[in-house]
């Protein structure tokens, strides 16, 4: 089983790119059904989030052109379009990935712990969809063991820098001190509680949140002295809101730059920012050019996440030294795995060697032979067939000058050399 990984992240695509091939988490499961009925793929997992695609597959053979091939057709999103920004990983390098993945180390906010929580949905999902085999469940265990161990030995999640993070900070370098401003959180996910989170932290104490469930709002507007809103209600409200933060997983945008023009008219010119997180966009990109209107989405984050990636680059040194260490682990037990079915092999055909002569010495017990004969008997004829086959092919190697074969076998019985 060969091990490839390939997809998009915020380093390689921008968020018009990353957005056209994102998987809404509901369609996961159907994608990946979809996906192992390519050619070269064996078992296969999807992890997608605001930041990257990745998908994980175990090949039985090629090197993955058709896994690519059928992301490009299932986004419906041309060759010439999505190529450039590819990334693609075998063997070691895609172990060496998906750990670096699950460690924080590859993510927008370095050493963000919010990754290894969705690495870790990603191969439920595969798991419970019947993708994820022998050599997949392999990778993601041992990915989550080093992630771990990641954050156990090294201070790369010392500080709270992850995406709502930055957003936060960016609204306190805009407005100062948030006691006195409003905020507008869109969606109920982790990333919104994070940035529910911080916002208090920082003394807001005005929360309006507005979720397509609104129960799940609820929960969290109460959590934080807030009132919660449907999607549908998000008008109404808008010019309530100084801070608008959303990251929803709609595949269509649930603010549009009409209501956000109605909402800054309605707040007569009051400057408003409007951070969103979410890919596909949750936030229409024209909102960004109405006038007292600051929008940012994720790719606008970096200065804001840089000043935290500096205080965590030490830290990241340590971890990229437990990977390089943890890597050949995995890669020595998959290549093991190669040889499982000759060992199997192997064992099947000494074991019926076996009840083939212990048969016949059996039957000459019965026929009358002393057990000490019979005994004899099996040792010697038991011995004869077993180096059969690997003694001719010895004479035959030696005769071909094979020193390859010579030497292999050396090895495999742990012979010294006899000289004459």
């Amino acid at each position: 089983m060969n091990l490839f990984a390939f997809g998009i992240n915020h380093t390689t695509a921008p968020v018009a790119v990353r957005e056209r091939v994102g998987f809404a988490p509901a369609l996961v499961p159907r994608a990946l059904k979809e996906l192992v009925t390519c050619t070269d793929v064996a078992e296969a997992a999807i992890l997608s989030t605001c930041n990257r695609t990745d998908l994980y597959c175990g090949l039985r053979g090629g090197r993955g052109e058709s896994a690519i091939e059928w992301f490009e057709h299932y986004h419906r999103i041309s060759a010439q379009e999505v190529r450039p920004h590819i990334y693609t990983h075998h063997a070691a390098a895609a172990v060496r990935h998906i750990i670096r993945v699950a460690s924080g180390l590859d993510s927008l906010i370095l050493g963000e712990p919010q990754i290894l929580g969705q690495v870790k949905d990603a191969y439920q999902t595969a798991q419970q969809t019947g993708t994820a085999g022998r050599a997949l469940g392999r990778l993601f265990q041992h990915a989550f063991s080093v992630a771990k161990q990641v954050r156990t030995d090294t201070a790369i999640g010392s500080s709270p820098v992850s995406v709502a993070f930055a957003a936060v900070t960016l609204a306190k370098q805009i407005f100062g001190d948030l006691s006195a401003r409003t905020a507008l959180l869109i969606g109920a996910g982790e990333t919104i509680e994070l940035a529910a989170r911080h916002l208090a932290r920082s003394g807001l104490t005005k929360l309006i949140v507005a979720n397509r469930t609104v129960g799940n709002a609820r929960r969290l507007a109460a959590e934080f002295g807030g009132y919660a809103l449907s999607l549908s209600e998000i008008p109404l409200h808008l010019a309530e809101a100084d801070i608008v933060i959303s990251s929803t997983g709609a595949q269509e945008p649930v603010l549009t730059a009409q209501q956000t023009a109605q909402a800054v008219r309605a707040r007569r010119h009051k400057p408003v920012l409007m951070v969103d997180i979410a890919v596909p966009r949750d936030i229409e990109s024209e909102a960004g050019g109405l006038e007292d209107v600051y929008l940012y989405t994720v790719d606008d984050l970096h200065h804001v996440i840089e000043e935290n990636r500096r205080g965590r680059l030490e830290a990241a040194k340590q971890a990229e030294q437990i990977i390089d260490a943890q890597v050949p682990r995995l890669m020595g037990w998959l290549e093991a795995q190669d040889v499982v079915p000759l060992i199997k092999a192997l064992r099947v055909q000494a074991s019926s060697t076996r009840d083939e002569v212990l048969l016949k010495a059996l039957a000459q017990i019965e026929a009358g032979k002393s057990a000490e004969q019979a005994l004899r008997f099996l040792a010697n004829t038991l011995t004869n067939k077993l180096i059969h086959q690997p003694t001719s092919a010895l004479k035959t190697a030696g005769a071909d000058r094979d020193h390859n074969t010579v030497n292999a076998a050396k090895t495999l019985f742990k012979l010294e050399q006899i000289d004459d």
